[in-house]
């Protein structure tokens, strides 16, 4: 059984979770978020301390302060192949902008696939990280968010005007 280490994350957000696998971050956990929703169910966390854990929070420092736009982590991601093209894509989604749910089955190759992807970010184990809360509904409006909506409007508009002042 892989051991996974954990640490909690003060954010402007809310308390998050932060998981360390064998092979680098393993999630990044909602304070309401529960372990199965990202693959991790009956999984033993063990708090402590792990390098990856030390340059996730120090990434998260400077999103959340407006001076990263981008991560550079490993990761250590499990699920299918589609859910792993998936979260995948959202690695193409340049900061500040959105891309609907159409547009990442479409990335992907998976034109029809629309609401597999739908499901496919909802189990995103490395939310902000992997950015799914870019992701919106067809008609523009924002939908589904492990981190709630309105974290996934705070997200974007921290994003806006980081763009804007920069």
């Amino acid at each position: 059984m892989t051991q996974l280490t954990s640490t909690s994350y003060e954010s402007p957000v809310g308390t998050l979770t932060l998981v360390a696998g064998d092979g680098g971050l393993r999630a990044v956990i909602w304070p309401d978020g529960r372990l199965d929703r990202v693959g991790l169910a009956g999984g033993e966390l063990t708090p402590g301390d792990a390098p990856v854990l030390d340059a996730t929070a120090a990434q998260l420092d400077e999103y959340f302060a407006g001076t990263r736009t981008t991560f550079d982590l490993p990761l250590d991601l499990h699920g299918t192949p589609f859910q792993l093209a998936a979260w995948q894509a959202l690695a193409g989604i340049p900061y500040g902008e959105t891309r609907t749910y159409g547009e990442q089955a479409d990335r992907i190759g998976r034109p029809s696939a629309v609401r597999a992807i739908g499901a496919a970010n909802g189990r995103n184990p490395v939310s902000i990280v992997l950015p799914c809360h870019r992701v919106i509904g067809s008609n523009g409006s924002l939908v589904g968010f492990g981190g709630g909506l309105e974290v996934k409007a705070a997200l974007l508009e921290l994003e806006r005007e980081t763009l804007a002042s920069g």
